[in-house]
């Protein structure tokens, strides 16, 4: 009673976006169907642990195989028990993390924070071929230079997430936060012969249940239909939890969703995202949204969630560049510009132009923008500032005939931030001061 009790819980706290939770089965077994959530029967009390603090989040959202986890799992990741092995697969199909590695990443870090050891698999062979889930057509094969690149840069990514999280949202005098481990799929894979592969692994799987799958069906019934590489890709991610089962003992897979489900109001979807990508304790995030119920115009929910996040991609000294952007970009905050670096500058503004200048006294606006090449010559260019269509530092100017003055048109730093219209920024420099 108390398995059933615990899926009955994640089956109605489970919201769309919601993580992936599979135990593995011997593998000659064939995979039972998997139980959608809605599908799950009605909440019950009791259910205790890991699994149901993560299903009030919403984080999973499946299970699967359902009978043989609703056995296993909440005995395996009850209080008190040893520590599993749980793992995610990244793709490195670009050269960075993008936002939708995050949600899984923090599944994770949830498990890494009960005790549980996590392993971050990047799959720089998988890549190679590409997942076909959710794609119409093939992706363009991807160079084994290219993928060895981007399997590094993208495992330096995770690293990074790893460390943040440990230095900035763990604290040391709690319980212990489980060992990390990060692979790249490539060591193992690019190293199986193809015969003993599906003389093995191979010859386990079976084909009604990978033609069953609907990323398959809808390929197959399209005009460009399936490639053998793409139609494999199961059988690959199947063989990586088979070797990580055998080698680290793990237990435990872990992925995102790929159906969002049903657009939701502002504040629901603002409510799931501070329960799913941070680790602030439920109660306060209860807190944080009656609060945002009585003062709506101060967004508190939305800075709170854009703080956690970025402090977890970014760091300590990322989110406080970050907050130094925003002020300068959206609020006009000349003490933030002045505190921004050279680096901070042209990253907020990659567009911008940039020029250095000489001061030359009784230099005035108008010169200012026509030396940063900023306005049209003539009467246009004359009349854009006396429009109000200029400011600098954030502050309109409507008088071209204006001397330039330090520390208001040019900032401590020796930086002035020129804007013409509405998005054209010029980043000037100024030489000598």
């Amino acid at each position: 009673m108390a398995a059933r009790a615990l899926w009955r819980r994640c089956g109605r706290a489970a919201g769309p976006g919601g993580g992936l939770c599979r135990a593995p089965l011997p593998l000659p077994a064939p995979l039972p169907l998997r139980r959608r959530a809605h599908e799950q029967p009605r909440r019950a009390r009791g259910a205790g642990g890991l699994l149901a603090a993560q299903c009030e989040r919403g984080l999973f959202q499946e299970v699967f195989p359902a009978p043989s986890a609703e056995e296993q799992l909440p005995a395996l990741l009850g209080p008190g028990q040893p520590p599993l092995a749980a793992y995610c697969g990244f793709d490195p199909t670009a050269d960075s993390l993008h936002v939708g590695h995050l949600l899984p990443f923090m599944a994770l870090l949830h498990f890494q924070r009960a005790g549980h050891d996590v392993i971050a698999v990047v799959g720089g062979a998988t890549a190679r071929l590409g997942d076909p889930t959710g794609r119409e057509r093939a992706r363009e094969p991807l160079p084994a230079g290219r993928a060895r690149a981007q399997a590094l840069a993208l495992r330096a990514g995770l690293e990074r997430l790893f460390r943040n999280h440990r230095e900035l949202f763990w604290d040391p005098g709690g319980a212990g936060l489980g060992r990390a481990l990060l692979l790249d799929n490539a060591r193992w894979l690019g190293r199986q012969p193809l015969l003993r592969f599906l003389g093995g692994a191979g010859g386990r799987l079976r084909m009604g249940t990978l033609l069953s799958r609907q990323s398959c069906q809808a390929r197959l019934r399209s005009a460009e239909g399936m490639s053998l590489a793409e139609f494999l890709y199961p059988a690959l991610q199947a063989y990586d939890f088979l070797h990580l089962h055998q080698h680290h003992g793990c237990r435990i897979q872990l992925g995102g969703h790929d159906q969002m489900g049903n657009i939701m109001s502002g504040y629901e979807l603002v409510t799931k995202y501070l329960k799913l990508f941070t680790f602030l304790p439920l109660e306060e995030i209860a807190h944080i949204m009656e609060m945002h119920v009585k003062e709506p115009e101060k967004w508190g929910p939305q800075k709170r969630l854009a703080a956690e996040v970025t402090k977890l991609v970014h760091g300590r000294e990322g989110l406080e560049s970050a907050k130094r952007c925003t002020k300068a970009l959206y609020y006009s905050s000349v003490e933030a510009l002045e505190e921004m670096s050279d680096l901070e500058l042209q990253e907020l503004f990659k567009q911008a132009p940039s020029a250095e200048l000489m001061l030359e006294p009784g230099m005035t606006v108008l010169d200012l923008c026509r030396k940063a090449n900023a306005i049209p010559d003539g009467h246009s260019g004359y009349q854009k500032i006396t429009d109000g269509g200029v400011s600098i530092n954030g502050t309109r100017v409507t008088n071209p005939e204006a001397v330039l003055i330090l520390g208001q048109h040019i900032l401590k730093n020796g930086v002035s931030l020129l804007r013409v219209g509405k998005k054209n920024y010029y980043i000037i420099k100024w030489l000598q001061l």
